[in-house]
């Protein structure tokens, strides 16, 4: 049964570059512009009256955009509720012009051990991340460590946890890794799994755990799709085109022009919609961005799945109030 029929999510890619070089990461090796406050102003109205609530700017590194305070004053004056996830390489810089623009601030930790995570990202960056966590918490601001889980990391997560976000009340986002395109990253075990259930359900850990369900039963079928990605999350590229049916797949791309809200709402665009979680490459899909929204708007049992973890997070952040 679907319970919501619009958009919720917008993930605005304020640019594809970054300052970091992870090893299941492709977006760093693209080309690309930096979003115009110009054309974002207009997007953001238009994405507010298609009804979508969360806008996630993301890249690439999002704070190489050097107008990302701006963006985010735009879409917090809409009443529209913010993301951001960074490797915390320039969070010190910026620190004070962010404070307070965002609601979901995620500083993304691969390791506890710092020469573990400087690898994974191909730079120098743990010691940032610790830097951007105490500044963070001495502006009043409450961040999450975004920890993407790998077969070889899920002994960590106890290490990331008390050595690391229990100290400072951070939530550990647990954030199962997920092949795409020609990023292989290695399919997580039964076993792994089974560890990131019960750490779901621990003090200041979040996993969805509809997540780890959907790897249990293989990830999207086309012939009973579970993904909603078309009609659930609008996807803007640096170049300020609508990207369908989403940026992993990127089979088609649309110039808006300052008229997203009626592109969307075009023929041509709700028929690629309709094609969500339908194509032959949606076959087997566990990209989290796009199940996390999908989950949200359909009552089945990836709803119910997601449900406690969902109202869990939201209880501890104290957003919830945002979203009704």
């Amino acid at each position: 049964m679907r319970i919501v029929s619009h958009p919720v999510l917008c993930n605005y890619y304020v640019t594809y570059r970054c300052n970091a070089t992870c090893s299941f990461c492709d977006i760093w090796e693209r080309p690309s512009p930096y979003v115009t406050l110009e054309n974002a102003r207009q997007n953001l109205r238009d994405l507010k009256k298609l009804g979508v609530r969360v806008v996630d700017f993301t890249g690439g590194e999002p704070l190489l955009h050097r107008q990302l305070p701006e963006l985010l004053q735009e879409a917090k004056k809409l009443g529209l509720i913010t993301t951001v996830t960074t490797n915390g390489l320039l969070y010190p810089k910026y620190a004070e012009r962010l404070r307070g623009l965002v609601d979901m601030l995620h500083f993304s930790l691969d390791s506890p051990v710092a020469a573990e995570h400087n690898q994974s990202r191909g730079v120098r960056c743990f010691d940032k991340v610790m830097e951007s966590i105490k500044l963070a918490r001495q502006l009043g601001e409450r961040p999450d460590i975004l920890f993407t889980v790998f077969e070889r990391n899920v002994s960590q997560i106890r290490q990331m946890r008390d050595e690391i976000c229990l100290p400072n009340d951070l939530v550990l986002i647990l954030n199962p890794v997920f092949d795409y395109n020609s990023v292989e990253t290695g399919s997580l075990s039964n076993h792994a799994l089974n560890e990131l259930s019960w750490w779901g359900g621990q003090k200041n850990v979040y996993l969805n755990d509809a997540f780890v369900q959907l790897r249990l039963d293989g990830g999207n079928h086309i012939d009973k799709p579970v993904c909603k990605a078309g009609s659930t999350t609008l996807v803007i590229s640096p170049e300020n085109k609508l990207v369908l049916p989403c940026y992993h797949l990127g089979l088609k791309d649309f110039a808006i022009d300052g008229q997203l809200y009626d592109l969307y709402r075009s023929s041509e665009v709700q028929q690629l919609v309709a094609l969500e979680g339908r194509l032959p490459a949606c076959e087997g899909c566990v990209i989290n961005c796009y199940m996390q929204p999908s989950f949200a708007v359909e009552v089945n049992k990836y709803w119910w799945k997601a449900l406690p973890s969902t109202l869990k997070y939201n209880w501890v952040k104290g957003t919830w109030k945002q979203l009704f």
